[in-house]
């Protein structure tokens, strides 16, 4: 027994010698030097993540064996599985189980179809089939699925919990976003958006080309849409449906700016190139917004943190620019614009021609003034610049802090010295607008919402004005601070309906200052007014967007006036059939600034407009009441629209409507009413795109105390077109655009009968109010752009416009004057629109 025993010991050890030995015989390698040996030999190549293969080492394959048993030995000997895609091409995956989920409306219960199902970090993906599912077999248990469909938040999903588990649902959450939809993809040009609401949305950073545009010009660019003018082609009076432009709230990132030009109102001064997104709204605004009786711009700057450093750099015959994107980590970033006049440098004939249209009836230039005569010498030194800073910071997925500053200056000052004596007088004008705010917008789940912002803004307008004669100095100010906050939340009750409810108030101060030393008088108004507002609206969108209706009130509060004014808003849209849809829009406004002129020869005849506060008696609060009703065809590449609108605007003053006849020096409060038609065509044909628009309106003052009480507003444009067409070929653009309207109306003196001599000072005698015509008004326009890249990472545009391109002579206006008090003799004074006007842009981006 003992002997058999030791015999059976010693023939185990002898076997497991001899296994030991057989497997240490075999040699292993790396995994990652083996595959590309099998891939020479076999022709064939495998497809892998180097993490998923690093750790295996597995025998060295005999190579004369067929490929599909080496695979399987080194399946067997690792955790990894091949897999054949077609005769040459392997993937090779970790093990895994099959994931099987159905994905379902987190809202609604309903199944989520087409959605995009991947793998992370592999080339495998699938869609959810009708009823929501999708699987995936032999997924690698530490595998990423990233889950994805239109109007629902993306999910990164580890499928470990979810492996060989039956089919479970997984809900999905919609994606919180405004019910403004884009109804029209491009809009006259590339960059501008028709939405669902009515509104026109302007993109800068996909902006094609516009006829006189050789680079975005935010205000510039709005004056394209039908109902839309400038009736002295600037961007410090832009009228909308017949109203002036104090009526238009403008906002920049939610800040109300009471400046809106460069060089008195020739050039935009938002920067195009931080400013990303502008909505123009002409009626049934959002109840979030105040102020603003004849429309609303609505600019926001860019806010995104982006991963890498961005930025641009130009110059044109005007100014020089620069701006960047500085993104300081994941989380945090700096946005930086800044541009600067180079007019008191070089005199470019872009200078040139906007320097006599601007100056052409200032002090500066007045051929009639008594003050110019052959023995003095004027020099005038003039220039602009703005600058914007903005910081993003994200500190989680569900929060957003946001905090901006701009500031905006004109600056010119004027020097005369008589030749004989060397007596010399300077005087000058200052306009500034400095803005500041910062807003925190929240994500509390994944229907509730908030935006809250804040913010100050402060305008300054200042002239120092010299006679040299006499001595004597008119110092203006005019001065607007203004801060105010405001709540926005959003609920979304289901994916087609949400409620929208909010509270604002700001505080607005004004102060009008008058200085004259010889004779000595000061006069100092300042006026305060505190406003309270609570809004609430109904947003529905209907999922197949044949419907959106939005409905809305803003009750405000004037605690000065102890007043309560109720404001309803309105908006439908229905599509009638695949490609035909009405629109009706509805909506009550009201506001307490607005601008007046006291003296046309004020701030150096440049900028005579001032800013005031109503009061509630001379000065009432100005409202407005609009209703519009449209149709339009949009198939494809061809749409059309036709509007029709109503407004009345009650509250205006005859100092605030630039009355420059017998109305120029009364202060009585009245209202006007613009009615008409807005008609557009627009036909896009691969690289081109073609427009006409046409507007007819009819717009009316009405005030009591005049005679006649009712006559044609200093704004009435009765007929307006506007054709033109861009071409788009590759890296180059060309535009040309006509536009034509029929003249403003204003007041001849009586014939024969101009002036009524008077001991206190003689008076002109004039006709009815604003009885004849200018003549009309007509422009050609072109430019063009072409873009090439310096450098792999340097993009550069060149461009070129030319405004008024057959240098016709159009008159803005005409009015008439005394030379003094008791001159008989009436000058006639006749504003000019620019003549020929090049202008030319160099830019880099990086």
């Amino acid at each position: 027994m003992p002997i058999k025993t030791e015999l059976v010991k010693l023939l185990t050890c002898f076997l497991l010698l001899c296994l030991s030995s057989s497997l240490f015989a075999q040699k292993k390698d790396p995994l990652s030097l083996i595959l590309p040996v099998l891939e020479n030999r076999f022709h064939v190549k495998f497809s892998y993540s180097d993490a998923d293969i690093a750790p295996y080492r597995v025998i060295t394959p005999n190579l004369s064996e067929q490929l599909p048993l080496i695979l399987s030995k080194i399946e067997a000997q690792t955790a990894l599985v091949f897999e054949k895609l077609d005769e040459r091409y392997y993937v090779i995956t970790r093990k895994g189980g099959e994931v099987c989920i159905s994905l379902k409306d987190a809202t609604t219960g309903e199944p989520v179809s087409g959605a995009t199902v991947e793998v992370i970090g592999s080339t495998r993906a699938t869609v959810t089939d009708s009823l929501g599912n999708f699987h995936f077999p032999n997924v690698p248990s530490d595998a990423v699925l990233h889950l994805r469909s239109m109007g629902y938040k993306t999910i990164d999903l580890p499928v470990a919990g979810w492996m060989g588990m039956p089919c479970k649902s997984l809900l999905f959450h919609p994606e919180y976003q405004r019910l403004d939809e884009v109804v029209v993809q491009q809009y006259l040009t590339t960059g501008l958006q028709k939405k669902m609401d009515g509104s026109v949305s302007i993109s800068t950073e996909k902006f094609g080309i516009l006829p006189g545009l050789a680079e975005p010009d935010i205000l510039h660019t709005i004056q394209a849409l039908p109902g839309v003018e400038s009736i002295n082609e600037t961007v410090s009076n832009i009228n909308i449906r017949g109203g002036s432009h104090d009526q238009n709230l403008i906002l920049w990132d939610g800040i109300k700016m009471y400046q809106s030009g460069h060089f008195f109102g020739l050039i935009s001064a938002f920067n195009p190139y931080l400013t990303r997104d502008v909505s123009v709204i002409k009626n049934g605004t959002s109840a979030q917004y105040g102020d603003g009786v004849s429309g609303t711009i609505d600019m926001h700057s860019e806010n995104t943190v982006n991963d890498s450093f961005t930025g641009g750099a130009g110059f044109n015959l005007i100014s020089v620019d620069a701006f960047a994107r500085i993104p300081l980590n994941k989380k945090l970033a700096v946005h930086l614009s800044a541009r600067r006049s180079a007019t008191d440098f070089i005199s470019s004939p872009t200078y040139n021609s906007y320097f006599q249209r601007v100056f052409q009836d200032s002090k500066i230039t007045d051929i009639h003034n008594q003050e110019v005569s052959e023995d003095i010498e004027r020099e005038e030194d003039f220039f602009f610049y703005d600058t914007s800073l903005k910081v993003l910071y994200d500190p989680n997925e569900k929060h957003k802090i946001r905090a901006n500053a701009t500031l905006f200056n004109n600056s010119l000052l004027y020097n005369e010295s008589t030749v004989s004596t060397s007596e010399s007088k300077e005087s000058s004008l200052d306009q500034q607008n400095l803005a500041f705010g910062g807003s925190i917008e929240s994500q509390w789940s994944d229907r509730f919402t908030s935006l809250l912002t804040g913010y100050y803004t402060r305008y300054d307008l200042d002239a120092v004005n010299y006679t040299l004669f006499t001595d004597q100095r008119l110092l203006l100010n005019n001065e607007v601070l203004e801060s105010g906050v405001k709540l926005h939340t959003n609920y979304r009750l289901s994916n087609a309906l949400n409620v929208s409810n909010g509270y604002q108030f700001y505080e607005v101060g004004i102060t009008n200052t008058d200085d004259i030393n010889i004779p000595r008088f000061r006069t100092k108004q300042k006026d305060v007014i505190r406003n309270h507002a609570l809004f609430s609206e109904v947003n529905y969108q209907s999922p197949e967007q044949k419907t959106f209706i939005r409905a809305g009130v803003r009750l405000n509060y004037i605690g000065k006036f102890d007043k309560f004014i109720v404001e309803p808003r309105l908006n439908i849209r229905q599509k009638l059939s695949r490609y035909i849809a009405v629109e009706f829009q509805g909506e009550t406004r009201s506001q307490v600034t607005n601008q007046v002129i006291d003296l046309q020869r004020d701030f150096l005849g440049v900028e005579k407009r001032r800013w005031i506060l109503a009061n509630n008696s001379d000065l009432p609060v100005t409202m407005s009441k609009q209703i519009s009703l449209g149709i339009n065809y949009n198939k494809r590449s061809f749409y059309t629209g036709l509007e029709g609108f109503y407004k009345t605007v009650d509250g205006i003053t005859t100092s605030g409507q630039e009355f420059q006849n017998q109305g120029q020096f009364l202060r009585t409060s009245g209202n006007y009413t613009s009615k008409g038609l807005e008609f557009l065509i627009n036909k896009k044909a691969g690289k081109y795109s073609t427009w006409l628009s046409y507007t007819y309106a009819i717009n009316d003052y009405e005030f009591g105390d005049l005679d006649p009480s009712r006559f044609p507003n200093n704004l009435d444009i009765r007929h307006s077109v506007s054709f033109a067409g861009t071409y788009i070929m590759k890296n180059l653009k060309l535009a040309l655009g006509l536009n034509w309207h029929t003249g403003k109306p204003y007041t001849r003196p009586r014939e024969g009968n101009e002036v009524t001599e008077r001991k206190t000072g003689n008076t002109i005698n004039y006709n009815s109010s604003n009885s004849d015509r200018l003549p009309e008004f007509i422009r050609a326009d072109l430019s063009s752009t072409y873009n090439f890249s310096i450098s792999e990472k340097v993009r550069a545009t060149l461009g070129i416009a030319i405004l008024n391109v057959l240098n016709k002579e159009n008159t803005l206006d005409i009015y008439y004057r005394l030379e003094n008090d008791q001159s008989t003799e009436v000058q006639q004074v006749e504003n000019l629109s620019l003549g020929i006007t090049p202008n030319m842009t160099f830019r880099v981006f990086f």
